[in-house]
């Protein structure tokens, strides 16, 4: 219902709007969140095997939250990006990405790109808690019970699971 609204109201180009700014926000993002996880786990077990499920939610809200407080601005950009669009009449105060990061700073300093930064890890905490946790369950679920071995359709089940669980 909402792509064919939006692509009836706003045009089929809407769907692609903000969509360097949110490639860019999942990159940062997701590369730091997933990418520490293991490490972080790790550094709360002192390197134990099979850290239990509350290491792994600490890890997961804590990866989560390092996250957003890097990669906040690339948020407020996506947002702000795809906000601009839906302004009828009014001039777009930002024509690219890049341009948009620069006009932020600009105008309202560091503080205007970690806008909302608070919240933001609040709620990203609890959905890379609730990601990361269940993939890693899920994961080693399969693998104990030698359902598949440790490849790609093991990381799709445990990543499709984990995406069903999250969402």
């Amino acid at each position: 219902g909402t792509i064919s609204t939006m692509v009836r109201t706003e045009g089929p180009k809407s769907l692609y709007n903000g969509l360097v700014a949110g490639l860019l926000r999942q990159v940062c993002f997701a590369s730091i969140r997933i990418g520490l996880y293991d490490n972080v786990k790790n550094f709360y077990t002192g390197g134990k095997e099979n850290p239990g499920v509350l290491v792994r939610i600490l890890a997961g809200c804590t990866t989560g939250a390092m996250a957003v407080s890097f990669a906040q601005p690339t948020d407020v950009v996506k947002v702000r990006f795809q906000a601009q669009m839906n302004l009828d009449g009014v001039a777009r105060r930002y024509n690219g990405t890049m341009q948009a990061y620069k006009l932020i700073f600009q105008n309202e300093g560091l503080r205007g790109l970690w806008k909302g930064t608070l919240p933001n890890i609040t709620t990203n905490a609890l959905v890379n808690c609730t990601e990361l946790v269940t993939y890693d369950l899920i994961k080693e679920a399969i693998l104990k019970h030698n359902l598949m071995s440790d490849n790609l359709p093991c990381h799709f089940v445990s990543a499709f699971g984990a995406g069903f669980v999250t969402t």
